[in-house]
Order: structure tokens, then C-alpha cells, then sequence
């Protein structure tokens, strides 16, 4: 990621011989065409804003499809476009099939760290003191100057190699709003263009080091969620923990945590009905509309015109503020509700009847016991369909699991039912080794699920032994245990990692319990990039989480990085100072 590889992209950019018509070939005269009452006006819309802008436009008519040399192939995708912008009840599979065929013919890897030598570097205590108490700054100093520790989006228009033909007919089908079916179409329509034309795809998409990808792409969307004030106030939690807190840095962080469970349980509250029996329930939404959002009015409008303006309450949005909150001492009336009733209503196999999973690209796990993302609001809107996660599902696990007394979970049979099934669930993925997959996982990536895990597994261990048996009588959280600390140890630090994947590994090995020998890479490589973000922050920005439609959407930040580092970090120093 350096001017040199930019400035050879954009001269082999300039120099290659166009190989086929572009993309403003096949769409300007279907889009852009000056009778706007003409069809769908978001179609229109959105290709303006998002693909034939000043920015893109300039790069994108350098790059050529050869298979569009075909009439007949041309002639048949602006056939689909034509239906997708005058029909008003669309067939979403046929409009996608001709694009799924072009999509097949650039199979996209996942990227492949080289194997790397075991590391010798030891990094003493004192310099781990060092890193977490410049961690805690960052995120202190800017809650006090934003208000709020900010998240990060950006587009990533090469799209998710897991996303393939198949899965874009299926996503295009599962999805309910037609405007987020309208970008995924368009999106999905550019990334072929890309895939096709491998120096304009290296401009916007450069090679990088590691696992999670950074997020250099110039066009980055501030704003604040209640899952990231969950997160920020869990590692700041981490730190008072640590005892490393001067008096004036524990009182910062009090108030920042309680500003953001407040956030979390207050400003981002919203009503919801059970989907099979109407009983209400408070959970927290996904993103509050603006001012509390803390976006831009420039980039809410535009949020808005590429049609993402609705978002609706999610399951693990909802987890992890309660989780937080409950860690926090919270003493609020929205934990006394018993969430695990409402995640059954919402669990795939059980009593969910009205949410099932409808856009299932990672259909290549077993889907049985798992809940849903999505929850519908009171005006039943759920735009992004349903879909299946497992990270999430760790999510509800663990908030149960600090809950367990309060919602009386192993006293109550349904609701012992419920939890024993996502137990299974999760069984199943790390018997098969599916975890590992990035395909089995929506919104993450394996590193992350293997940290999270091991938030969920400490969360476990922590409860009295008979509960534990309760719930999990055939020993799967030990298993799984196992199958992470494997793949951690033998797959992810064996090969080329960042400091993100660092973080996440690490983090995962101490909740594991795992020898604080095994750290050595992970500490070696936090303590060499120290300083790589520059004068505003110890470290870069990385993917922290996505969404594989209508694009790949990736969200993190420094703070982010910042925020991994410090609670792996806390965790680790406790095993090396025993």
C-alpha cells in the first residue's frame, strides 16, 4: 500500500488497451437518459451517485469486458436492466442470471498469508504495560473530543469472494427492500468490470498483509452504533481491570463507559412485537437516525440515495449492549426482560415460524438451532431479509450466560432448550471445521469468531459447575475449545499476520487459557507496529466486521484496532504474570 504500487496501477491503467465495452456503455443510456419519471428512480439514482460519479467514472471507462463483445450477451444484460428499472414487481432471479453467469467466470480467492518461521521476540511486561496504557489513551482522547469513540464504513467494490453466482441469484431473492436489491444488482454488475480488468481492480484494491484488510479506501463513512459502544465500553472495562488506570484515567473511563450504555440502552431503544405471539419487547436498534448517529449530513443523504435508510433492531446489537451493561453493574429495567424467550422466537428450528433465514449464502453450514440477525420493527420493515451468523450466535450465548440467574434459564426448560440448541449449533461448526471457513460466516472473519469464542467460553467457565453440565452435558464448549486453539496456533500464526489479526489471536489464546509461550508471535508482531497509524493513533485502521451485500461493506477504525489490542493485551498480561 505505498505510492509506488498506486502510481503503477494508474499508469498500467492508462496504458492497457481497453478489451470490451464498460460498464457506461451498457448502463448510461438505460440511466442516465433524461426522462427520470421513466421507472424506478432509485436505480437511476443510485447508479449516478455510487458508480458514474466524478470519482469513478474516470476509472471505471478504462475498464472493459470482453464478453460483452457478444451482441447477444450485451443485448440480454440490458434487457435485465431495462426489467429491473420499468417492471414493478421484477423476477429478481431471471434480471440476475446473466450477471451470475459473468460473475462465475472470475472465481475470486480469499487472500493466503505465506507461512512465516516461528518468532523468537520476547516482549517484556513493562512494554505491554506501555502498549495498553497508549490504547487507552487513543480511545479516551477521543470519546472526550468526539463524544463518542467513532466507527468507520467503506465500500469495497471488488466485492466478497465468497459471493458468487449462485449467491447473488439467492441474495436478490432473500432481500426485501427493492432499493438494497437495486445496489446489490449494480454493485455486484461493477465488481464484474473489476474482476476483469486486474490493474484497475489493483488501484482500488491494493495487496495487503495478513488476514483482515485494512481500510485505506479515501472514501470512509464516520458514525456511531450501539454495537460499537458496547465494544468500546467492554475494552474500557478491560483496562480498569487491569489496575494500569491513574485515579484521572478511571474516572474518564467510567464516564465514558456509562455515556455509552446509555447510548446503548436509552437512545437506541426500540419497541418490538414477537413475531409468533405479539408480545412486545425492548431491544436496540441497528444505527439511530441522525443527530445521534453522529454521521454527516453529507453522508447521511447519501446513505440515504444509495438506499440505506432504514435500519431495523438486529439480535446481536441487542446481546452485546445488554452484555455490557450487565458487566457494567447496569442497573436498568431492560435486562429484567427474559431475552432468551425472545431469541427463541427468532431461533431457526424451534419456534421461529415467521423469520427465517432468506438470504443463505453461507449455506454451506447446518443452520438448525441458530438465530437470526434481523429483527422486524412494529411496522414490520426487515429491508435486509434474514441471514445466519455465527459469531452472533456466540454473542446470545454469552449475554445468557452472564444473565443466567436474572432470566432463571436452567430453571425454565424452554429456555434451557433454546440455549442448548445454539450450543449445538455451534457444535456442528467446529466439529466439521466449518468455523474456519470465511464462507460459513456473514458479517466476519475466522480470527474473529475464534476471539469471540473465547469471550463466550470465559463467560461459561465463569458459571457454578452444576449449571454448567446443565447446559452443555455432552462437553461440546471443550471440544470446540480444542478445535480454536488449534486453528489459532497452528493456521493463523503460522502464517503472515497484521496487527489486527495479532489482536485477535491473542485475545483469543488468553480467554482460551492457552500457554502464555503461544503469545510470542501475536506480542511480537503488536510491539512492531506500534506507531504504524501514524500521529493520531498507535495503529492503522482494519476490517473488523462487513457485509457481504449489496457489496462488501467493511467497518472498523483505529479506535477499533486500538480497542482488540488493549483487551488482548489485558488478558494476556494476567497469564504472564502468573
Amino acid at each position: 500500500m505505498n505510492f509506488r504500487h498506486f502510481a503503477h496501477a494508474a499508469y498500467r491503467i492508462v496504458t492497457a488497451e481497453r478489451v470490451g465495452p464498460t460498464i457506461f456503455d451498457l448502463c448510461d443510456e438505460l440511466l442516465l437518459t433524461p426522462s427520470p419519471s421513466v421507472g424506478d428512480a432509485h436505480l437511476r439514482r443510485f447508479y449516478k451517485t455510487a458508480l458514474s460519479n466524478v470519482v469513478l467514472r474516470p476509472i471505471l471507462s478504462r475498464a472493459g469486458l470482453p464478453q460483452l463483445r457478444d451482441e447477444a450477451r450485451f443485448c440480454t444484460l440490458q434487457d435485465a436492466l431495462r426489467a429491473t428499472r420499468d417492471e414493478a414487481t421484477p423476477d429478481w432471479r431471471a434480471i440476475g442470471r446473466p450477471l451470475a453467469e459473468l460473475l462465475d467466470e472470475f472465481p475470486q480467492p480469499h487472500p493466503k498469508p505465506s507461512s512465516v518461521p516461528a518468532s523468537s521476540e520476547t516482549v517484556s511486561l513493562e512494554r505491554v504495560d506501555g502498549i495498553i496504557r497508549g490504547c487507552a489513551a487513543h480511545l479516551l482522547g477521543s470519546f472526550e473530543a468526539n463524544g463518542f469513540i467513532p466507527a468507520y464504513a467503506a465500500f469495497n467494490l471488488l466485492g466478497d469472494p465468497d459471493v458468487r453466482g449462485d449467491d447473488l441469484l439467492v441474495a436478490l431473492d432473500g432481500l426485501n427492500a427493492r432499493t438494497y436489491k437495486n445496489a446489490t444488482l449494480l454493485f455486484n454488475l461493477a465488481r464484474v468490470f473489476l474482476l476483469a480488468n486486474p490493474h484497475v481492480a489493483a488501484l482500488l484494491n491494493p495487496p495487503w498483509r495478513g488476514l483482515a484488510e485494512p481500510m485505506w479506501a479515501p472514501v470512509q463513512i464516520r458514525h456511531r452504533a450501539a454495537y460499537y459502544d458496547a465494544f468500546f465500553a467492554e475494552a474500557l472495562m478491560d483496562y480498569l481491570d487491569s489496575g494500569l488506570a491513574s485515579p484521572d484515567a478511571v474516572k474518564s473511563a467510567r464516564n465514558a463507559i456509562g455515556g455509552m450504555l446509555e447510548f446503548c440502552l436509552d437512545t437506541s431503544r426500540e419497541r418490538v412485537r414477537l413475531p409468533n405471539g405479539g408480545k412486545e419487547f425492548d431491544v436496540v436498534t441497528a444505527l439511530v437516525p441522525p443527530p445521534h448517529c453522529r454521521m454527516s449530513r453529507f453522508f447521511w443523504k447519501l446513505k440515504s440515495d444509495l438506499g440505506f435508510g432504514l435500519y431495523v433492531p438486529d439480535c446481536d446489537t441487542t446481546a452485546c449492549s445488554f452484555s455490557a451493561a450487565t458487566q457494567f453493574g447496569t442497573k436498568h429495567p431492560l435486562l429484567d426482560q427474559p431475552l432468551l424467550d425472545f431469541y427463541a422466537a427468532h431461533q431457526i428450528g424451534h419456534q421461529n415460524t415467521h423469520h427465517p433465514a432468506t438470504v443463505s449464502i453461507n449455506d454451506n453450514i447446518d443452520f438448525d438451532g441458530a438465530v437470526v440477525t434481523w429483527i422486524a420493527n412494529l411496522a414490520g420493515d426487515k429491508p435486509f431479509g434474514n441471514d445466519v451468523d455465527p459469531t452472533l450466535n456466540l454473542d446470545v450465548l454469552e449475554v445468557s450466560f452472564r444473565n443466567h440467574e436474572r432470566w432463571q434459564i436452567v430453571e425454565n426448560p424452554q429456555r434451557l432448550e433454546t440455549l442448548r440448541r445454539i450450543i449445538r449449533f455451534q457444535d456442528r461448526l467446529a466439529d466439521t471445521g466449518a468455523f474456519a471457513n470465511p464462507r460459513s460466516h456473514i458479517y466476519y472473519l475466522p480470527e474473529l469468531y475464534c476471539a469471540y469464542f473465547g469471550r463466550c467460553y470465559a463467560a461459561f467457565r465463569a458459571l457454578p459447575e452444576p449449571k454448567r453440565k446443565a447446559l452443555d452435558p455432552n462437553g461440546s464448549f471443550e471440544m470446540i475449545r480444542r478445535q480454536v486453539l488449534a486453528y489459532v496456533q497452528d493456521e493463523l500464526l503460522a502464517a503472515e499476520i497484521n496487527v489486527f489479526d495479532a489482536a485477535l489471536a491473542l485475545l483469543a489464546l488468553a480467554k482460551l487459557g492457552a500457554e502464555p509461550a503461544s503469545f510470542a508471535p501475536a506480542l511480537a508482531c503488536m510491539d512492531r507496529s506500534v506507531g504504524e497509524g501514524g500521529r493520531r493513533a498507535p495503529f492503522k485502521a482494519y476490517e473488523w466486521n462487513k457485509m457481504k451485500t449489496p457489496t462488501r461493506i467493511l467497518v472498523g477504525g483505529p479506535e477499533v484496532t486500538s480497542a482488540f489490542v488493549l483487551s488482548a493485551l489485558v488478558h494476556a498480561r494476567k497469564l504472564m504474570k502468573k
